[in-house]
């Protein structure tokens, strides 16, 4: 029935708000959703074309009910793609404010669903090893680099840092993976995995952000 697909995409939509990562672009099914919407647009000028700017559906109520409802289910299937790409552009935005390298956890996400067996349900049809389309790709790319040019020009200020500040200046932390060394005001610190560290907060909230520090209560 035409608007179930759609239906789904909406789903898939509610799915992503409550998930860390992005799970991988529904191809085939933005597809076909796009194409449901191709087929009503041309079922509607069919059933036009033999009609004079004149029409008027109390005259023949038949057609008037099915130009108005195909209307309808066009207009759900797109406001449907809209609130679902939406929230995927959100949920990207939000990875690239917070440092994280989109593309590396695109692709491990895709990685950990093939490994799952649900690459045929949730990969994105091209054959492509990241979880996000081309064009997603692209617009992070491009949304990157308006962001950095944003925060270059104020080189004193964190805008990507928390909004809240912070209880200590210090902390304990650990390093889940490698990171190599870092520059902060006392000094330099080499990030080695497992190795444990009391640093100063501000130094190393980006690296908690992308997952390479954990911090210890």
């Amino acid at each position: 029935m035409y608007g179930d697909l759609a239906i789904k995409l909406v789903q898939h939509a509610k799915r992503t708000q409550k998930l860390e990562h992005l799970p991988p672009y529904q191809t085939e099914l933005v597809r076909s959703v796009a194409r449901e919407v191709r087929e009503l647009n041309k079922e509607c000028t069919t059933l036009l074309e033999p009609l004079d700017s004149t029409f008027n559906p109390s005259e023949d109520p038949n057609t008037g009910t099915r130009l108005f409802i195909n209307h309808l289910y066009m207009r759900r299937n797109k406001r449907c793609l809209l609130a679902y790409h939406k929230t995927r552009t959100d949920k990207l935005e939000e990875m690239v404010w917070n440092g994280n390298d989109v593309a590396d956890l695109a692709a491990q996400q895709r990685s950990a669903d093939s490994g799952q067996g649900n690459g045929a349900d949730m990969g994105n049809g091209e054959g492509n090893s990241s979880s996000l389309s081309p064009e997603e790709e692209e617009y992070v790319r491009q949304y990157g680099e308006l962001l950095s040019a944003y925060k270059g020009k104020w080189t004193d200020i964190d805008l990507t840092g928390s909004l809240e500040p912070p209880r200590d200046l210090f902390i304990d932390v650990r390093v889940l993976k490698n990171a190599g060394e870092i520059q902060t005001e006392y000094g330099t610190i080499n990030l080695t995995k497992n190795s444990q560290f009391f640093v100063r907060q501000g130094d190393v909230e980006r690296l908690i952000a992308q997952g390479y520090l954990q911090r210890l209560n």
